[in-house]
C-alpha cells in the first residue's frame, strides 16, 4: 500500500524523495514559494553517481510511479499522512512558520523521521544516562521541541552527501557520496513497519539505462539500535566541522588528510564516547573506512560554508558532543578548540549583522 509521506525541507529532502516515488508513494514537500512554484510544475532532477559509470544518472521525478507536490507550512495538515521527514538545518526550526508547522506535526503523533545532522532533542531523549536539560545549549531554540514524544521520532542518519550547484536551478540535486541513510526503529512496531516497508521497496528499485536495468546507491536501512545513527557524529567533528579555519574555510578532504593522526584522534574520541553511552561498536563506522570516503569530499562542508556566508546559525554537533562528553568527564582539547572557533565565527556573523 502506497504511503502519504511529508518532507520538511526539498534541498536534502528531494534526494529521499527520488528514493520513495520509486515505491509509489506519495511525497509532499514543504519549502520556500520559488522552490514549491519551480517543483510543482517541473518536479525535480537527483543527479547520482554509480560506481564504474562515467555519467552519473539523472533521476527525474516526472517519470516515477510516485507523485511529488510541494507547498509552503501552510500547505498541508500533518495528520494526513503517514510518515513525516525533517530534512531542514537545525536552526531553521525556529524560524516563523516552520516553527508552528513543527509544533502541529509533533501533536498530530503521526511518526516522524529526522533527517538532520542534529539530532532533534526529543531523539537525544531516547538515549538513557544523560541529563538531557545540559544539552539544552547545543539547540538554536530547544523549546521548538517541547511538543514532541520521543516515542514519536527517529532518527536517520544524513550519511549521503548532496548538494544544490549554484549554477543550476533550485530543483537540481547533485548527489557527491552516495552512501546509505541509517534509521533507527521507532518505539512503536507499527511506525517500525513502515520503515521497514520502505526499506523493501528502495531494495527493489531497477532504473533504466541504456545498458539496461541498474541498482542505485542510497539505500535506507533500518536498525534495531537507537546509536546507529550516532555514527555520524565521528565524521562530522573529525571531518566536517574542522573545516572551519580561523581565515575562512577548507575542504572535507583537506581537513581529514592534512593531519590524518589528529582527524583520527578525534574520531575515536567520539567514536569511544558512543560506545560509552550505549553504541555497539559494530553499528559505527571505523576510521579507515570514513578517511578513505573522505578523499572524495573535495568541497567544504556546508557548517563552514554557511559560516563563511555569515549566517547567524548553523548546527551545532559540535558543541552537543562536547557536552554529551563533559557529562562522561571526558574532553578532547581539538574538539574543545574547534566548538570555540565556531562560536566566535558566530559571534562574529552575528555582530556583522546587527551592524548592517
Amino acid at each position: 500500500m502506497p504511503y502519504k509521506i511529508m518532507i520538511m525541507g526539498a534541498s536534502y529532502g528531494s534526494l529521499l524523495a527520488s528514493k520513495l516515488m520509486f515505491g509509489r508513494h506519495s511525497v509532499h514537500l514543504i519549502c520556500l514559494p520559488a522552490e514549491a512554484d519551480l517543483i510543482n510544475a517541473e518536479g525535480f532532477r537527483v543527479r547520482m553517481p554509480i560506481r564504474g559509470r562515467k555519467e552519473p544518472v539523472v533521476i527525474d521525478s516526472r517519470t516515477l510511479p510516485g507523485k511529488v507536490t510541494a507547498g509552503g507550512v501552510d500547505s498541508a495538515n500533518p495528520a494526513d499522512f503517514d510518515l513525516i521527514g525533517l530534512a531542514m538545518q537545525e536552526p531553521q526550526y525556529r524560524s516563523p512558520g516552520v516553527r508552528e508547522l513543527l509544533d502541529r506535526v509533533a501533536k498530530s503523533r503521526v511518526p516522524c523521521m529526522s533527517i538532520m545532522n542534529m539530532p532533534p532533542l526529543p531523539y537525544v531523549r531516547r538515549i538513557p544516562g544523560l541529563n538531557h536539560d545540559l544539552l539544552k545549549p547545543a539547540y538554536t531554540d530547544p523549546s521548538v521541541w517541547d511538543s514532541f514524544d520521543p516515542e514519536t521520532l527517529t532518527l536517520c542518519s544524513p550519511d549521503p552527501q548532496a548538494i544544490r550547484p549554484p549554477e543550476e536551478k533550485v530543483n537540481v540535486l547533485q548527489v557527491t557520496l552516495p552512501t546509505n541513510f541509517k534509521v533507527a526503529r521507532f518505539k512503536d512496531e507499527k511506525s517500525t513497519n513502515i520503515l521497514r516497508q520502505l526499506e523493501k521497496d528502495i531494495d527493489a528499485v531497477r532504473f533504466d539505462t541504456p545498458e539496461g536495468k541498474i541498482e542505485l546507491p542510497v539505500k535506507l536501512r533500518v536498525y534495531d539500535g537507537i546509536f546507529v545513527p550516532l555514527a555520524k557524529w565521528s565524521m562530522l567533528l573529525a571531518g566536517n566541522y574542522r573545516c572551519v579555519t580561523k581565515d575562512g574555510m577548507r575542504t572535507a578532504q583537506e581537513a581529514v588528510h592534512s593531519d590524518i593522526e589528529t582527524s583520527r584522534s578525534v574520531y575515536n574520541f567520539v567514536y569511544d564516547l558512543c560506545v560509552k553511552i550505549g553504541a555497539d561498536p559494530k553499528d559505527l563506522v571505523p576510521f579507515e573506512k570514513y578517511a578513505a570516503a573522505a578523499e572524495s569530499l573535495t568541497r567544504p562542508a556546508s557548517a563552514a560554508r554557511a559560516l563563511q556566508n555569515g549566517v547567524p546559525n548553523i548546527e551545532r554537533a559540535d558543541k552537543l558532543v562536547q557536552l554529551i562528553a563533559k557529562q562522561k568527564g571526558l574532553s578532547h582539547p581539538v574538539i574543545d578548540a574547534g566548538v570555540a572557533l565556531v562560536d566566535a565565527r558566530l559571534e562574529a556573523n552575528r555582530k556583522k549583522a546587527a551592524a548592517a
